[in-house]
């Protein structure tokens, strides 16, 4: 039974074979008998940028796609498909993805990519661009999904390279070239927003307050180990005096004020020993013997 279908095939094969041959034969006599005016129905032009893949009856011809340039085809049998070469971008709507932590987030991307070879691009699928777009959706949501927010906010590239791969990979057999993928904008909720704003608020509070303390910390160990060094000299205190008065003066104020030395401020903040009464000092002065009294007694 099976050897008689293969023969049924075989046979219905030839019979088409044949057929297409006579057609073809009898297209090639009426291209020579209305030459030349025929030429001018079997020639066509594509851009350097574009390919032409030909279809004779159906079936694909021979070898590879024709262009850039003219090339020759035959009229009412010959059919072909202009394929462009050029490198094509498509945006890839926002997606609403839920991420490895259940975090809901919008994510779009733009792809790049280009056809290297059109037969593949005509022959191995409908519509080569439109499954391109629709894999690229599919692929940023698979992809994204396996990621938690952190990464998918700070490993950009690494996700659009690993995105480049996977669409590279699915789109060979199609005669896709995808050369490059960029995530354009990811969205967070509005609560989440306010969290991560909140928090990041507070990091830098603490960071500033770390780095004032520090701060402090060594303008109070300059200024001990100044106040070491003032003590320790005397005439150090007073360059720095001088250095003082020079500063002020060369400010341009109205009214300047001149530091006192420090000697001169001692001597009033040096505690005063407590004034004797004028009439208990007379009578001190009665009753304690003069000194030529005191020669007599020693006398």
């Amino acid at each position: 039974m099976d050897t008689a279908v293969v023969r049924v095939d075989v046979e219905d094969t030839s019979k088409a074979d044949r057929c297409e041959k006579f057609v073809t034969g009898c297209v090639w006599v009426f291209v020579v008998i209305t030459f030349p005016i025929s030429i001018f129905c079997c020639f066509e032009i594509v851009q350097e940028y574009e390919r032409a893949v030909i279809f004779r009856l159906g079936r694909l011809v021979s070898g590879m796609a024709k262009g850039p340039g003219m090339f020759f085809v035959l009229p009412f049998i010959d059919d072909y498909t202009r394929v462009d070469l050029r490198t094509q971008t498509y945006d890839v709507p926002p997606q609403e993805i839920l991420t490895k932590d259940s975090v809901t987030v919008s994510v779009d991307a733009v792809v790049y990519y280009r056809v290297y070879n059109a037969t593949r691009s005509v022959t191995n699928v409908a519509d080569a661009h439109q499954s391109t777009y629709l894999l690229a959706q599919t692929t940023l949501r698979n992809v994204l999904g396996t990621r938690p927010l952190h990464q998918i906010l700070s490993d950009r590239d690494a996700i659009s390279k690993t995105m480049q791969v996977s669409l590279d990979e699915a789109t060979e057999s199609w005669g896709i070239k995808v050369e490059r993928v960029e995530i354009k904008d990811v969205r967070l909720p509005v609560q989440l927003q306010r969290a991560m704003a909140a928090e990041a608020e507070a990091s830098r509070e603490a960071r500033a307050k770390v780095i004032a303390a520090e701060g402090e910390q060594k303008a109070s160990r300059a200024l001990r180990e100044a106040s070491d060094t003032i003590s320790a000299s005397p005439a150090a205190l007073q360059l720095r005096y001088l250095q003082t008065l020079n500063t002020i003066s060369a400010e341009k104020n109205s009214t300047i004020i001149f530091p006192l030395p420090i000697d001169i401020i001692s001597f009033f903040t040096r505690p005063r020993e407590p004034r004797e009464p004028l009439e208990s000092r007379e009578s001190r002065e009665q009753s304690e013997p003069t000194k030529p009294d005191l020669q007599n007694l020693t006398s």
